[in-house]
Order: C-alpha cells, then structure tokens, then sequence
C-alpha cells in the first residue's frame, strides 16, 4: 500500500505546491529539486521517483517556485538562478517532512536535478543531522559555493559521459566536497540522459545510493 497526498508544504511566506508518496514500509523519503525552468510535472524527475517508490522509497516532488514567482521567471529567469532562495526552499521541504505524521520517522535524501542539484547541496549543507544523502543528475553542484564545503551528507554525482562541461563542473566541484563523494559517469548520455536506457541508469544508481549511501555503483570515476 502507498501513501498519497497532494501537499502544500510552507517556506517562508510561499506556499509550494506538492505530490508526496510513500510505499508502505519505505526506508526513507527522497525529496526532489528540479533544474531551471522545469516543475515537479518533470517527466524525467517522475520516471525516478516512480522507480524509487518501487524500491521501497518515499518520494515528495515539488514545485520550488510559486505559480506566480513562475510566471515571473518564464519572462525574467530572475528566480532559476537564485540559488539561496531555491536553496531555502528544500530547507523548507526537509523540515517540513519531519513533521509530518507519515514521514517524521523517515531520514530525508535529496535527489538534485541541473540547477536543483545546488539547492539541495545548499539545504545539506544546512541540515547536516537531517539529510541522510545527496544524488545530482546532471547537475551544477559547483552553483553551491562555499556550501560544498559545509556538506557532510554523501553525495553522488551522476553525470553524461558526453555532457563534457557539465562534467568538468562536476569534476571541480567534487574536488572542493569535504563529505563522501562519488562521480558517477553513465558513457553515451547527454545532459537530459534522452538517450536508450541512460535515464534507467541514473534511478539505479540514485537507488543504491539511496538505500546505501557512499556506497558507489559502477562507473567510470571511482570514489575519493
């Protein structure tokens, strides 16, 4: 049996729109920031949570902007960027979650997309006690500043092996990770991982992730 729920989770005076889930038992609960200009409708954030929850991990996809902060940003991209804010958001999201009567008991990982990957390094980094885990897929970690320093969470990096300057980025900002840290190089993929089987690839390392943190899955980049 799952639990579902549409959600409106509060972050300072915004109201965040969300669809929480979780398998019954389930041995966490995964939230998910997604990248510049997308929504929790991402098809691709979708195909993992579903995969997550088949494994046996709750899952809450949200939306880190107001509808109206959205329209804003479709014109001005003022808010994609904004790190901090996006950053307090899943701060927002983490907390929320230890209070709610079906997810209080489960430790929180954090499933990063593109520019979403910051944030949730960002709320690590903020939440040190609370945040079991870290994955990015496809992401801008070094976006997170002098926050990669502060994180203690493990954190994976999952990244297209022909996605090469995100893969640079990923690369720099895995030197300055203080925490257990692992770049994960899925040969072939590009940076939506559009292509056969790439996307199937990232949801099995997020999951053996999830459900083992700092234990790396096979890549072409070993563990540091």
């Amino acid at each position: 049996m799952t639990f579902e729920e549409s959600v409106s989770v509060p972050a300072g005076g915004a109201a965040l729109t969300g669809d929480l889930r979780v398998p019954e038992p389930a041995h966490g609960v995964v939230v998910f920031a997604h990248g510049s200009g997308s929504s929790r409708h991402s098809p691709r954030n979708r195909g993992v949570a579903a995969y997550l929850e088949a494994s046996g991990l709750g899952t809450l996809l949200m939306d880190l902007l107001t509808e109206e902060e959205d329209r804003v940003d479709e014109v001005t991209r003022e808010h994609r960027f904004d790190i901090p804010l996006l950053g307090e958001r899943v701060v927002a999201a983490v907390d929320w979650l230890g209070t709610h009567p079906v997810t209080g008991r489960l430790r929180p990982h954090l499933f990063g997309a593109s520019t979403g990957s910051a944030a949730a390094l960002v709320a690590a980094a903020a939440r040190p006690e609370r945040v079991a885990s870290v994955v990015s897929r496809g992401g801008r970690p070094d976006l997170a500043g002098d926050a990669l320093q502060q994180v203690r969470a493990p954190v994976l990096l999952v990244v297209g092996g022909h996605d090469e300057s995100v893969l640079d980025l990923n690369r720099q900002a895995a030197a300055e990770l203080s925490a257990p840290c692992h770049l994960h190089v899925i040969p072939g993929a590009t940076h939506l991982f559009p292509e056969s089987g790439a996307l199937d690839q990232v949801a099995v390392a997020a999951r053996d992730w999830f459900l083992a943190p700092g234990e790396p899955p096979h890549g072409e980049e070993g563990p540091r």
